[in-house]
């Protein structure tokens, strides 16, 4: 008994160490709603908002992470991206869903060179990428506004009044309302469903196809799987807009959390209670965490009958279409971690000379990583003014790679070690702490005008903070001196080709 009270502390310690991260910034975040003495709901609806708005951007650091990059400080370039296309977009007219995509077809190609040119920078800088790209965003920074202010009207012919200032130089800031403003968000849910589905079915064929092509059965079961629900989503998403129900719950551009709440928690409740009778049968663990997602299922439901969190629901409202964005780049960075490059990738970042012996060509695979992270930012930062709605064309870029990293780190990534999962819990934290803190900092001091001082301290503390905490969790703690993290002590070895997952 005493033996499995003592293995049961020494796990609860262990966990705690672990995410002693999550753990400080969950505190401070509720001290200071304490503090604030504000409306839950007004919190809770501000961060539903800010995690639809820059999920994405914080998702493109993943894939440098594990390849071996560290925190890519250089996404600024895939935000500057974005902005080359979106004003030229908009000068030429362009609106709705339609700019939007050629946004995304401009910017892409834009976001690929970029990333090019910064992954060689990366392989010239090896051990100190995280500095060099932080150096190169301040360039390109210098750059892009000598481009904006000056070169756009005074080099480049461009005539556009509305656009233009002083007769040269773009305007530092300009409303995106009709054209391009809520054009993702605007999107239905039940188009989402039909979208996603397909991707996923399509996903599924060119996997089976490929599996039958190499003479491989690698992930059959899990391609099925995902092609049988894409389906499903497709076939919901057709036959919601005939039933009138459907159609007034789900049709709409923006979804009340209520009824999220309601169908999402049964749907958690089913999948868990479904996963935990094929685990039982197949003998597996992890049962645990299957009681504790059918919990937060009831939970979620639950909170639709009870007054205080049902009004509260009720504030949040959900853009279908950008959630399912963020939901692709996951989905992206899962399908990535298990194909061929992707296990090259991984044995990059664990070891470049075991890497180099099984055959891989180091410097290309960065560079790959390198483009995929900066055309990602693209994309996140599309989806980012979109929402926004206003274009700050100088400054809008200034602070991406700062606000995405500190969002990360809060999540309990490390610059070795990065997933979806610390991510969602990052954007989550940070952004509560960045809405509530200058809220706070304005009762203790009674000036309003500190809050954007407050903002900034929070950013560059966050990462600092971050940063010490996990060198401590690397060095073992306080009782642990001179031990190593498990993760670390784990030898890189390269996966052959021909093994690697598809």
């Amino acid at each position: 008994m005493n033996t499995k009270k003592t293995n049961a502390l020494d796990n609860l310690k262990r966990i705690i160490f672990e995410n002693k991260v999550i753990f400080m910034f969950v505190i401070l975040c509720l001290a200071c709603i304490i503090i604030a003495d504000t409306s839950v709901a007004y919190i809770v609806g501000e961060v539903f908002t800010r995690f639809g708005r820059n999920t994405c951007l914080v998702l493109a650091l993943i894939i440098p992470c594990f390849a071996g990059l560290g925190m890519n400080f250089g996404i600024v370039v895939g935000a500057i991206a974005a902005q080359v296309s979106v004003f030229w977009i908009v000068h030429w007219g362009f609106t709705g869903i339609t700019g939007m995509l050629l946004c995304v077809l401009m910017s892409t190609p834009i976001a690929i060179f970029f990333g090019w040119l910064l992954g060689l920078l990366y392989n010239k800088t090896k051990g100190a990428e995280m500095i060099a790209g932080l150096v190169l965003g301040f360039f390109a920074d210098g750059v892009y506004r000598l481009y904006t202010l000056y070169i756009i009207g005074g080099v480049i012919p461009f005539d556009d009044p509305n656009l233009l200032d002083r007769g040269f130089g773009l305007r530092n800031a300009f409303d995106l309302t009709g054209n391009l403003k809520y054009s993702i968000d605007d999107i239905s849910f039940l188009t989402v469903c039909i979208i996603l589905g397909a991707i996923m079915i399509v996903m599924g064929l060119v996997n089976m196809l490929h599996n039958k092509k190499v003479g491989t059965q690698t992930n059959g079961k899990k391609n099925l799987t995902n092609m049988v629900m894409g389906a499903v989503l497709v076939a919901f998403g057709f036959a919601g807009r005939m039933i009138p129900m459907v159609n007034l719950l789900f049709g709409g551009t923006r979804l009340i959390f209520t009824d999220v709440a309601l169908f999402g928690g049964i749907a958690l409740v089913v999948f868990a209670v479904v996963k935990i009778i094929v685990k039982r049968k197949k003998g597996e663990t992890g049962i645990g965490s299957m009681i504790a997602l059918a919990i937060g299922g009831i939970a979620l439901t639950a909170g639709t009958g009870i007054g205080p969190v049902r009004d509260i629901y009720q504030s949040i409202k959900i853009s279908a279409c950008t959630y399912g964005i963020i939901v692709l780049f996951c989905m992206f960075n899962n399908w990535m971690t298990n194909t061929r490059l992707g296990q090259n990738m991984r044995t990059v970042g664990q070891s470049r000379a075991v890497a180099t012996s099984a055959g891989i060509n180091v410097d290309k695979t960065r560079i790959i990583a390198t483009c995929i992270s900066t055309v990602l930012a693209a994309w996140g930062q599309l989806v980012f003014l979109q929402n926004l709605g206003t274009f700050n064309t100088v400054q809008q870029q200034t602070n991406v790679g700062l606000y995405a990293i500190a969002a990360i780190l809060v999540g309990g990534a490390t610059v070795q070690k990065a997933s979806n999962k610390h991510a969602v819990i990052g954007v989550i934290l940070f952004h509560t702490l960045f809405v509530v803190a200058p809220l706070a900092a304005t009762k203790i001091v009674g000036d309003s005008a500190i809050s954007e001082y407050i903002r900034m301290f929070i950013s560059y503390g966050v990462i600092a903070v971050s940063l010490a905490m996990h060198a401590w969790k690397t060095a073992g703690g306080p009782k642990d001196k001179g031990k190593v993290e498990p993760d670390a002590k784990h030898k890189a070895v390269a996966m052959p080709a021909g093994n690697a997952k598809v």
